[in-house]
Protein backbone atom coordinates (compact mmCIF):
# COMPACT_ATOMS: atom_id res chain seq x y z
CA UNK A 1 0.00 0.00 0.00
CA UNK A 2 1.48 3.34 -0.92
CA UNK A 3 2.16 5.79 2.29
CA UNK A 4 2.63 9.40 2.24
CA UNK A 5 6.18 9.59 0.99
CA UNK A 6 5.13 7.06 -2.13
CA UNK A 7 2.48 9.42 -3.03
CA UNK A 8 5.04 12.46 -2.83
CA UNK A 9 7.02 10.38 -5.50
CA UNK A 10 3.93 10.18 -7.61
CA UNK A 11 3.16 13.77 -7.43
CA UNK A 12 6.59 14.57 -8.37
CA UNK A 13 6.64 12.11 -11.39
CA UNK A 14 3.40 13.77 -12.34
CA UNK A 15 4.44 17.09 -11.73
CA UNK A 16 5.07 17.64 -15.77
CA UNK A 17 1.16 17.48 -16.60
CA UNK A 18 0.48 20.45 -14.56
CA UNK A 19 -1.09 22.90 -16.88
CA UNK A 20 -1.44 20.43 -19.45
CA UNK A 21 -5.32 19.40 -20.95
CA UNK A 22 -6.57 15.94 -20.48
CA UNK A 23 -7.25 14.94 -23.77
CA UNK A 24 -8.95 10.99 -22.65
CA UNK A 25 -10.18 9.59 -19.93
CA UNK A 26 -11.74 6.16 -18.60
CA UNK A 27 -11.38 2.97 -16.95
CA UNK A 28 -14.04 0.95 -14.30
CA UNK A 29 -14.68 3.89 -12.23
CA UNK A 30 -18.10 4.22 -11.29
CA UNK A 31 -18.08 7.50 -8.79
CA UNK A 32 -17.50 10.27 -11.54
CA UNK A 33 -17.78 10.22 -15.25
CA UNK A 34 -14.39 9.95 -16.65
CA UNK A 35 -16.18 12.01 -19.88
CA UNK A 36 -16.38 14.86 -17.54
CA UNK A 37 -12.63 15.13 -17.14
CA UNK A 38 -11.68 15.74 -20.55
CA UNK A 39 -10.65 18.97 -22.38
CA UNK A 40 -10.32 19.98 -18.56
CA UNK A 41 -6.44 21.79 -17.93
CA UNK A 42 -4.93 20.33 -14.57
CA UNK A 43 -4.44 23.68 -11.87
CA UNK A 44 -2.46 21.42 -9.56
CA UNK A 45 -1.16 18.01 -8.34
CA UNK A 46 -0.92 17.79 -4.20
CA UNK A 47 -1.28 14.81 -1.61
CA UNK A 48 -2.72 14.67 1.85
CA UNK A 49 -1.37 11.74 3.17
CA UNK A 50 -2.71 8.63 1.30
CA UNK A 51 -5.07 11.21 -0.59
CA UNK A 52 -3.54 12.24 -4.39
CA UNK A 53 -5.77 15.55 -5.64
CA UNK A 54 -6.31 16.06 -9.14
CA UNK A 55 -7.62 19.72 -9.26
CA UNK A 56 -9.42 20.85 -11.90
CA UNK A 57 -11.26 24.10 -13.19
CA UNK A 58 -13.95 22.35 -12.15
CA UNK A 59 -13.56 19.41 -10.02
CA UNK A 60 -11.01 17.76 -7.83
CA UNK A 61 -10.40 14.53 -8.33
CA UNK A 62 -9.70 12.39 -4.86
CA UNK A 63 -7.57 9.24 -5.16
CA UNK A 64 -7.34 7.47 -2.49
CA UNK A 65 -5.85 4.16 -2.45
CA UNK A 66 -6.87 2.24 0.25
CA UNK A 67 -4.78 -0.67 1.28
CA UNK A 68 -3.77 -1.86 -1.87
CA UNK A 69 -3.79 0.37 -4.91
CA UNK A 70 -0.86 1.19 -6.83
CA UNK A 71 0.14 3.74 -9.82
CA UNK A 72 1.86 3.62 -12.74
CA UNK A 73 2.94 6.62 -15.03
CA UNK A 74 3.47 6.63 -18.22
CA UNK A 75 3.06 2.51 -18.36
CA UNK A 76 0.56 0.26 -17.70
CA UNK A 77 -0.40 -3.02 -15.76
CA UNK A 78 -1.44 -6.05 -17.26
CA UNK A 79 -5.35 -5.03 -16.14
CA UNK A 80 -7.86 -2.73 -16.17
CA UNK A 81 -7.34 0.88 -14.57
CA UNK A 82 -9.70 2.35 -12.13
CA UNK A 83 -8.93 5.12 -13.84
CA UNK A 84 -6.84 6.15 -16.37
CA UNK A 85 -5.49 9.84 -17.64
CA UNK A 86 -4.08 10.94 -21.02
CA UNK A 87 -2.75 13.99 -21.04
CA UNK A 88 -1.97 16.74 -24.32
CA UNK A 89 2.13 15.43 -24.41
CA UNK A 90 1.52 11.69 -24.78
CA UNK A 91 1.96 10.63 -21.32
CA UNK A 92 -0.80 9.33 -19.09
CA UNK A 93 -1.43 8.02 -15.23
CA UNK A 94 -3.09 5.17 -14.32
CA UNK A 95 -4.41 4.36 -11.14
CA UNK A 96 -5.22 0.79 -9.56
CA UNK A 97 -7.52 -0.57 -6.79
CA UNK A 98 -7.87 2.31 -5.40
CA UNK A 99 -11.29 4.85 -4.28
CA UNK A 100 -11.94 7.55 -6.59
CA UNK A 101 -14.50 10.20 -6.32
CA UNK A 102 -15.28 13.85 -6.22
CA UNK A 103 -14.98 16.31 -3.56
CA UNK A 104 -15.33 20.02 -3.69
CA UNK A 105 -13.10 22.27 -4.63
CA UNK A 106 -11.84 24.28 -1.71
CA UNK A 107 -9.17 21.78 -0.46
CA UNK A 108 -8.20 24.05 2.51
CA UNK A 109 -11.74 23.55 3.95
CA UNK A 110 -11.46 19.87 3.89
CA UNK A 111 -8.17 19.00 4.54
CA UNK A 112 -5.98 19.83 8.02
CA UNK A 113 -2.26 20.27 5.82
CA UNK A 114 -0.68 20.36 9.60
CA UNK A 115 -1.53 16.80 10.46
CA UNK A 116 0.49 15.33 6.66
CA UNK A 117 3.89 14.48 7.97
CA UNK A 118 5.17 15.25 4.38
CA UNK A 119 3.31 18.56 4.16
CA UNK A 120 5.67 21.78 4.96
CA UNK A 121 2.36 22.79 6.99
CA UNK A 122 3.10 19.79 9.32
CA UNK A 123 2.75 20.74 13.14
CA UNK A 124 4.36 18.92 15.35
CA UNK A 125 2.70 20.70 18.80
CA UNK A 126 -0.68 19.96 17.67
CA UNK A 127 0.62 16.23 16.61
CA UNK A 128 1.01 15.83 20.68
CA UNK A 129 -1.99 17.80 21.53
CA UNK A 130 -3.88 15.44 19.51
CA UNK A 131 -2.54 12.81 20.95
CA UNK A 132 -2.93 13.80 24.83
CA UNK A 133 -6.57 14.44 24.32
CA UNK A 134 -6.75 10.12 23.37
CA UNK A 135 -4.56 9.09 26.58
CA UNK A 136 -5.86 5.30 26.04
CA UNK A 137 -5.37 5.19 22.54
CA UNK A 138 -2.87 2.37 21.78
CA UNK A 139 0.59 3.16 20.19
CA UNK A 140 0.31 1.47 17.45
CA UNK A 141 -3.96 2.93 16.52
CA UNK A 142 -2.20 6.50 17.14
CA UNK A 143 0.66 6.41 14.39
CA UNK A 144 -2.09 4.41 11.99
CA UNK A 145 -4.61 7.65 12.85
CA UNK A 146 -4.77 9.34 9.72
CA UNK A 147 -6.19 12.72 11.34
CA UNK A 148 -3.31 13.00 13.48
CA UNK A 149 -0.33 11.20 11.12
CA UNK A 150 -1.41 11.46 7.98
CA UNK A 151 0.42 9.57 5.64
CA UNK A 152 1.77 7.45 8.18
CA UNK A 153 1.33 3.67 7.30
CA UNK A 154 1.91 0.46 8.70
CA UNK A 155 5.87 -0.28 7.55
CA UNK A 156 6.42 3.55 8.94
CA UNK A 157 4.48 2.57 12.05
CA UNK A 158 6.81 -0.95 12.90
CA UNK A 159 9.84 1.30 12.21
CA UNK A 160 9.26 4.18 14.40
CA UNK A 161 7.73 2.25 17.23
CA UNK A 162 11.19 0.28 17.02
CA UNK A 163 13.60 3.04 16.67
CA UNK A 164 12.03 4.50 20.17
CA UNK A 165 11.72 1.58 21.93
CA UNK A 166 8.13 1.85 22.59
CA UNK A 167 5.83 -1.80 22.47
CA UNK A 168 2.81 -0.87 19.94
CA UNK A 169 0.37 -1.51 22.72
CA UNK A 170 1.47 1.00 24.90
CA UNK A 171 -0.76 3.75 25.98
CA UNK A 172 -1.09 7.19 24.79
CA UNK A 173 -1.56 8.62 28.05
CA UNK A 174 1.10 6.63 29.58
CA UNK A 175 4.07 7.50 27.54
CA UNK A 176 6.37 9.73 29.08
CA UNK A 177 6.74 13.07 27.86
CA UNK A 178 10.03 12.65 26.09
CA UNK A 179 8.52 9.49 24.79
CA UNK A 180 5.70 11.27 23.45
CA UNK A 181 7.46 13.79 21.92
CA UNK A 182 9.79 10.96 19.84
CA UNK A 183 6.85 9.27 18.69
CA UNK A 184 5.92 12.74 16.89
CA UNK A 185 9.39 13.61 15.63
CA UNK A 186 10.08 10.28 14.53
CA UNK A 187 6.94 9.97 12.50
CA UNK A 188 8.17 12.47 10.37
CA UNK A 189 11.92 11.61 10.38
CA UNK A 190 11.21 8.35 9.16
CA UNK A 191 8.77 9.50 6.63
CA UNK A 192 11.58 11.45 5.19
CA UNK A 193 13.99 8.62 5.66
CA UNK A 194 11.57 6.36 3.56
CA UNK A 195 11.28 9.43 0.64
CA UNK A 196 14.91 8.81 -0.08
CA UNK A 197 15.46 5.21 0.93
CA UNK A 198 12.40 4.62 -1.79
CA UNK A 199 14.13 6.76 -4.34
CA UNK A 200 16.95 4.90 -4.50
CA UNK A 201 15.02 1.49 -4.24
CA UNK A 202 16.45 0.27 -1.11
CA UNK A 203 13.52 0.77 0.74
CA UNK A 204 13.48 -2.85 2.45
CA UNK A 205 17.07 -3.07 2.98
CA UNK A 206 16.53 -0.53 5.71
CA UNK A 207 13.93 -2.02 7.58
CA UNK A 208 14.64 -3.05 10.90
CA UNK A 209 11.34 -4.37 12.41
CA UNK A 210 8.87 -4.39 9.63
CA UNK A 211 8.25 -8.06 8.17
CA UNK A 212 11.80 -9.32 10.36
CA UNK A 213 11.69 -11.63 12.27
CA UNK A 214 15.07 -11.56 14.88
CA UNK A 215 15.11 -7.87 16.61
CA UNK A 216 18.76 -6.66 15.56
CA UNK A 217 19.19 -5.17 18.79
CA UNK A 218 18.66 -8.33 21.31
CA UNK A 219 18.81 -10.70 18.66
CA UNK A 220 16.16 -12.69 19.91
CA UNK A 221 12.48 -13.55 17.54
CA UNK A 222 10.53 -11.01 17.65
CA UNK A 223 6.45 -11.06 18.28
CA UNK A 224 4.55 -10.68 15.17
CA UNK A 225 1.05 -9.56 16.07
CA UNK A 226 -2.08 -8.01 14.83
CA UNK A 227 -2.77 -5.45 17.34
CA UNK A 228 -4.95 -2.60 17.96
CA UNK A 229 -8.54 -1.43 17.04
CA UNK A 230 -6.60 -1.29 13.15
CA UNK A 231 -5.52 -4.91 13.43
CA UNK A 232 -2.57 -4.42 11.58
CA UNK A 233 0.27 -6.41 11.62
CA UNK A 234 2.96 -5.52 14.08
CA UNK A 235 6.84 -6.88 14.89
CA UNK A 236 8.06 -6.11 17.59
CA UNK A 237 10.90 -6.95 20.12
CA UNK A 238 9.37 -7.65 24.15
CA UNK A 239 12.90 -7.22 25.54
CA UNK A 240 13.91 -3.57 24.17
CA UNK A 241 10.40 -2.38 23.48
CA UNK A 242 9.03 -1.01 26.62
CA UNK A 243 5.33 -1.40 27.43
CA UNK A 244 3.83 1.62 29.06
CA UNK A 245 0.02 1.01 30.52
Amino acid sequence: MPEGPSLVILKEATARFVGQTIVEAGGNVRAIDPARLVGQPIVSLRTWGKHFLIELPTMVVRIHFLLFGTYRVDERRDKPPRLFLRMADGGEINFYACAIREIDVDLDAQYDWSADVMSDCWDPKRARKKLRAQPDMLACDALLDQDIFSGVGNIIKNEVLFRIRVHPESKVGALPAPKLRALVDEARQYSFDFLGWKKEYVLKQHWLAHAKTTCPRCHIPFKKAHLGRSNRRSFFCERCQKRYE
